[in-house]
């Protein structure tokens, strides 16, 4: 996860009793409680129900989750994995406050691990072959957590063995850009060592760009200026402060795709076919390996050559240059060079997700599902373990109502413990291959809670609908900000600066705090709180982007106003521990409740309410302004080449008409008793509204996306990415070129969906 997690809503369908029985003929089973019996067709969300959640979820269970499941590292497949997969099976059959059903869904899958008999190892090797200077192998142990036997060495997941050995050159973020950059200075790449910080582009594209210039192997390392405001000391830095010590090393997936690597678009089953590893494409070109920045801090400010770019420098204390090779006065012969040797392996492993479910008592085939993956590369405390330990919780305050026999959704709610998310989101996209067609024809929305808090500050949102933001907007007002409180218990160390946000009085919501440091401004509503969008970031993509479900991303993170930490320090470090939560990320763990409750609240609006709470209007706004950015800054060039885009405006004219009758009818049936199979069809419309804009021809060389307007976007423009990615492609070739036609395809694949989008929210019996 190297995006910043958010704070944004989906919302489920509601149906009626009747169409329950003739969809669903009395799916829940016979064991059910007799809740079920009491809930009426037309019966809305109970907001008592809601307020009794919200006074259930509880900071100290939620810092007691955390502390069990970080108390060891749990890499995906590990046997304190599959402990956790058993805690999670216990916790949802307790009897009374489990759920109505929990089992695992096992995939045997390839992961990438290092060799326990052969670590990988970075060195500069004099000019005689003696080894002058060797890179650390594993992080210090600062708290007595990082030198454990489960602790996994630092290494970059899926990267080919190998033992390069060249002169070291400094390649900025490894951007194609960057590589450019040096061969324009008369920089010879081929058979160079790159060394790249993380940042700019994804971890496996540093390794790919590296590999089409020559470079044989590629070091990555995070800067201090790019996570802890150029802080670099020992003292300055964890446990001091929440900074990154300087031996800390981000691990990661450098493979460029998501799910199994050898079953793409099948479930990684004993039945299913595999490709041969040595023809599975999407793993690193070339040996890569991360380091720490006192290892970096080393090869770098020894450089020779032209000094690098202003924006390339960093904050190691030393003038960074370029290389090749190093210079004479330094600590090396001028001829010294780095060898890369590294020894990964790939392995079969079974990877578990843990499924529980409460099934709907009006509209049992429609599912709400609230997801999070449980494995981690070290201990995790923040990334996954915060989002689980508020998952469990949920699920305890839900389960203990559900038991009592005083609350039974609407719909189904569906909870998933991912596993294997670290090596490239594989337990959530081997589940959605394995169950596409049913998850598709059923799947009111997915809610991603994968780190939930990444600092004291602000809220932040991502949702993957844009008429889902008016439901999260509205909830934030109604939830207090947490206030700030002193660690309870740890090692005394003050928080981190940071990490301090503006206190707050007691009524300032979540809304209040969230507009105050991040905002936009909208044509419906005004100023409000800005949000993101999804990528591919956690487990919500394979349910948006490919099944094209409604999705959003929750989490509390820092206030950004403080810090330029592109994320939060130890993240994917053995640094991100239980201590480093409850003294610098979290104190009192009020933040992590304040996000229970925001799921919570959310959770049951979904599952509860009559009718679906998304306000297509906002799709609308979205739909406009991704046509005003195209026609301002493509428009002209457009017309140049014969490309009209008069059709995109019909289309999009087409869609706000419908979205506004379908709004009016909405409102209208509201002020009185809807019949059940009227809103059974007003919701199905809601709901499939985002599968209207799926075209698997769209992105065909990008596995798996084939949402037109929520796949990743390259260009600068926010307008519809196939469509920016053809135009940037095109602008500077002939017209009549093979890249102009691509921009017509794509604009076709965009008016095509718009106007599929249009026709699904006009009334059903119009064809």
């Amino acid at each position: 996860m190297q995006w910043v997690k958010v704070l944004g809503v989906v919302v489920g369908a509601a149906a009626l009793l009747a169409v329950g029985i003739i969809l669903g003929h009395y799916a829940i089973s016979k064991g059910a409680d007799s809740t079920a019996s009491s809930i009426s067709a037309s019966q809305d969300l109970d907001l008592e129900i809601l307020e009794t959640v919200m006074g259930q979820l509880d900071a100290s269970r939620i810092r007691e989750n955390l502390r069990e499941l970080s108390r060891e590292p749990h890499l995906s497949s590990t046997p304190r994995d599959e402990a956790l997969v058993q805690l999670l099976l216990q916790r949802w059959q307790d009897e009374e406050s489990g759920l109505d059903l929990a089992k695992t869904f096992e995939y045997e899958v390839l992961l990438s691990l290092p060799s326990e008999e052969q670590p990988n190892s970075v060195t500069v090797v004099g000019p005689t072959g003696d080894i002058l200077f060797s890179c650390r192998q594993s992080e210090e142990n600062l708290t007595g957590e990082q030198a454990g036997p489960d602790v996994v060495p630092p290494y970059a997941a899926y990267a080919p063995p190998g033992t390069p050995q060249g002169l070291l050159v400094y390649a900025n973020q490894g951007s194609e850009d960057d590589f450019e950059e040096l061969q324009t200075q008369g920089i010879s790449l081929e058979g160079t060592i790159a060394l790249t910080r993380y940042g700019g582009v994804g971890r496996g594209d540093k390794a790919v760009n590296a590999a089409k210039h020559g470079v044989a192997g590629v070091l990555v390392y995070t800067d201090p200026g790019d996570i802890n405001d150029g802080q670099s000391l020992p003292n300055q830095t964890f446990p001091y402060s929440w900074g990154l010590p300087p031996s800390g090393v981000e691990r990661g997936s450098y493979f460029q795709y998501f799910g199994d690597p050898l079953t793409p678009y099948l479930p990684a089953n004993p039945s299913s076919f595999r490709l041969d590893p040595a023809n599975a494409t999407g793993f690193p070109p070339i040996p890569t390996q991360p380091i720490g920045f006192e290892d970096a801090k080393v090869l770098l400010c020894n450089l020779q050559g032209n000094s690098a770019p202003a924006t390339w420098q960093g904050a190691l204390g030393c003038e960074y240059r370029l290389g090749p090779g190093f210079r004479s006065d330094g600590d090396f012969p001028a001829d010294s060079q780095v060898n890369v040797s590294v020894y990964n392996r790939l392995e079969l492993r079974n990877a578990s997700n843990v499924v529980g479910i409460i099934r709907g008592a009006v509209e049992p085939d429609r599912y709400v599902f609230y997801g999070n993956h449980r494995d981690s590369w070290v201990h995790g405390a923040v990334d996954p373990s915060s989002g689980t330990a508020v998952l469990l919780e949920v699920t305890r305050a839900l389960g203990t109502l559900l038991k009592k026999g005083t609350w039974r959704p609407r719909r189904s709610v569906i909870f998933g413990s991912w596993g294997a998310e670290e090596f490239g989101l594989i337990g959530s996209t081997e589940f959605t291959e394995e169950l596409f067609s049913k998850l598709q024809e059923r799947t009111v929305a997915y809610i991603n809670v994968d780190i939930s808090v990444f600092g004291m500050g602000r809220a932040w949102a991502d949702w993957g609908r844009r008429d889902m933001k008016g439901l999260e907007l509205e909830e934030s007002r109604s939830l207090i900000l947490p206030q700030p409180t002193s660690p309870s218990g740890g090692r005394g160390r003050p928080r981190s600066r940071a990490l301090s946000s503006p206190q707050p009085n007691s009524s300032l919501s979540i809304y209040d705090n969230w507009i105050r440091y991040y905002n936009r401004s909208s044509p419906v509503y005004g100023v409000i709180p800005s949000m993101g969008t999804l990528a591919a970031g956690s487990d919500y993509a394979p349910f948006i982007h490919f099944l094209g479900i409604s999705s959003m991303d929750l989490a509390y993170t820092y206030d950004r106003s403080k810090t330029s930490a592109r994320i939060y320090p130890t993240y994917h470090t053995a640094f991100d521990t239980f201590g480093y939560v409850e003294n610098f990320v979290d104190p009192g763990f009020s933040s992590h409740q304040a996000v229970a409750r925001m799921v919570g609240n959310v959770l049951l609006r979904l599952s509860d309410s009559l009718f679906l709470p998304l306000n297509i209007t906002d799709y609308s706004e979205t739909l406009h302004s991704f046509l005003q950015a195209a026609q301002e800054d493509f428009g002209d060039l457009l017309q140049q080449n014969g490309i009209s885009l008069e059709p995109l405006v019909t289309a999009v004219d087409k869609f706000q008409g419908a979205a506004a009758d379908l709004d009016e009818q909405i409102s209208e049936l509201q002020k009185g008793t809807p019949d059940p199979l009227q809103v059974r069809m007003i919701n199905d419309q809601l709901m499939l509204l985002e599968r209207s804009f799926l075209n698997p021809q769209a992105f065909p060389e990008e596995r798996y996306y084939s949402h037109v307007l929520w796949a990743p976007l390259t260009s600068s423009i926010t307008t519809f990415p196939g469509l920016a990615i053809a135009y940037s492609t095109a602008m500077n070739t002939d017209a009549g070129s093979a890249a102009w036609a691509e921009v017509q395809r794509q604009l076709s694949i965009v008016v095509a969906a718009v106007e599929a989008a249009a026709a699904t929210l006009r009334p059903v019996a119009d064809l």
